[in-house]
């Protein structure tokens, strides 16, 4: 229900670009904890607004099993979304303000968004405002340059929610919903999850020469082993793959910032 891997991914993002701020060991530590928090709350929502489609679909998830009630689920989200907008406010109204932004993005596409054409607009807006979360609330301000990194993370946003949805796309189209995987085809949506991943690749490594910074290998190199992963037949290897594209972008974002910190850009 907490849908861990993102979660997690999302909070060891937050406290290492917090980190990188030169954020105080308590700061980053709430500011990591907040939107552990927030994440949790949208994937538990997640869960409680799909219940009825994964009794169809994927019997064996905590609700259709019976192993979680809906209206538990549903005040574990509310739960936790006020613990994260707490200890969001307890580090500053402007960790609040963006934190309370990415909750609201990401219960869009609990609520509304899931499953359509548009599934990939949340992602787009959500996943720019974590490197602005975590650098405000410890400096207080957004510069130039980590603005620029929010501009490359809207593709990459959009890029990891086709992916998110290649594993989905055949069950999907059997149940009728028209996921963007399922309204393009999943070749095509492949196609485009790998054409997002070169314009976010390129101008990282464009950026990074710009503004003074180094690019991750290790990050491209995973954001490549993930595209293709993602264009295989493998329902398994789809999801790898796009696992894979995450950790890929989060290294990639995290060496960005750390290297325009290092040559003083930040």
């Amino acid at each position: 229900m907490a849908h861990p891997f993102p979660s997690t991914l999302n909070a060891l993002v937050t406290a290492a670009l917090a980190a990188l701020a030169g954020g105080r060991p308590d700061v980053v530590l709430r500011l990591a904890l907040a939107m552990l928090a927030i994440q949790v709350a949208i994937g538990a929502a997640n869960d409680a607004v799909d219940a009825e489609r994964d009794a169809a679909v994927k019997p064996s998830k905590p609700i259709p099993s019976g192993l979680a009630d809906p209206s538990a689920v549903y005040l574990l989200a509310a739960g936790a979304l006020g613990c994260g907008l707490l200890l969001a406010a307890s580090v500053s109204p402007g960790s609040l303000a963006i934190g309370a932004a990415g909750a609201a993005a990401g219960l869009a596409y609990d609520l509304r968004l899931k499953g359509t054409a548009l599934s990939w607009l949340p992602f787009a807006v959500g996943i720019p405002l974590l490197p602005l979360f975590a650098w405000w609330g410890v400096r207080g301000t957004a510069p130039p340059a980590l603005l620029v990194a929010a501009a490359l993370a809207v593709p990459a946003g959009a890029a990891l929610a086709v992916a998110n949805s290649l594993p989905d796309a055949e069950r999907d189209g059997r149940s009728g919903i028209r996921s963007l995987a399922v309204a393009l085809g999943r070749p095509r949506a492949a196609r485009l999850v790998a054409a997002l991943e070169v314009l976010v690749g390129v101008a990282a490594v464009g950026s990074f020469t710009l503004l003074g910074g180094t690019s991750s290998g290790v990050g491209l190199l995973m954001l490549g082993g993930g595209v293709a992963l993602g264009a295989r037949p493998s329902v398994d290897a789809r999801q790898r793959g796009w696992e894979l594209q995450a950790v890929g972008l989060a290294l990639l974002g995290a060496s960005w910032v750390g290297g325009l910190a290092a040559a003083g850009a930040l």
